[in-house]
């Protein structure tokens, strides 16, 4: 899945219209686009609960009411955070599943652009979705993270039955145990690149963990 660009929307920041307003001149504007990533990084880099909202408003450069009225609170902010996170970040297993023949194909190539995303200097290491629940103690925030991860391990084994069901696969395969196997590997893999693996490192994981994927 691509994400779409959308056009950058500019978002009024303090003020709130009237006489007052116009006393204090013209509010000021800001990005919203840029101010959203700006929050991505900074959740992607210290996890929900360690993120603040004072932490939130100094990396984004607004204030706490402009981003209430922007976003709506921290949680709401997460939430858009994650969805934008999955678009312009964690889409690459979407897109080996969609665009590979056999499910082999696509969890190698998943693991593989696992290791380049996860090592990426570019941006915080691992995985937003994974690392952010990290000591989380808001449940709700705690749900949403868990079915991210657990929808894309359900994403996995409905492909490999499908390869089980067209011959690709062992006619025994656990293809539940198997999916596990491999969130088992991309969550690893993200916390190792936290850690400090290279790039070359998870690629080296990657090629030990397709040496036992199972054959038709």
């Amino acid at each position: 899945m691509v994400a779409k660009q959308e056009p950058k929307e500019q978002v009024a920041a303090g003020g709130t219209g009237g006489a007052g307003a116009r006393r204090r001149g013209r509010p000021r504007s800001f990005d919203r686009a840029t101010a959203l990533e700006k929050a991505l990084l900074a959740f992607w880099e210290h996890g929900y609960e360690a993120t603040s909202v004072s932490d939130l408003t100094r990396v984004m450069g607004i204030g706490a009411p402009s981003l209430y009225a922007a976003f709506g609170d921290k949680q709401a902010l997460f939430a858009e955070v994650v969805r934008e996170y999955g678009e312009r970040y964690g889409a690459f297993g979407d897109r080996a599943l969609a665009e590979e023949p056999t499910a082999r194909a696509a969890v190698e190539r998943t693991l593989r652009e696992a290791a380049v995303e996860y090592t990426d200097p570019g941006h915080p290491h691992g995985c937003l979705v994974i690392h952010a629940a990290t000591n989380c103690t808001t449940p709700e925030v705690e749900q949403l993270l868990r079915e991210r991860r657990n929808a894309n391990i359900a994403a996995f084994e409905s492909r490999i039955r499908a390869d089980v069901a067209a011959g690709e696969l062992p006619p025994d395969t656990e293809a539940g145990a198997l999916a596990r196997y491999v969130g088992a590997l991309i969550q690893g893999m993200s916390q190792q690149a936290r850690d400090g693996a290279s790039r070359e490192e998870l690629e080296a994981l990657a090629e030990i963990a397709m040496a036992i994927w199972p054959r038709g």
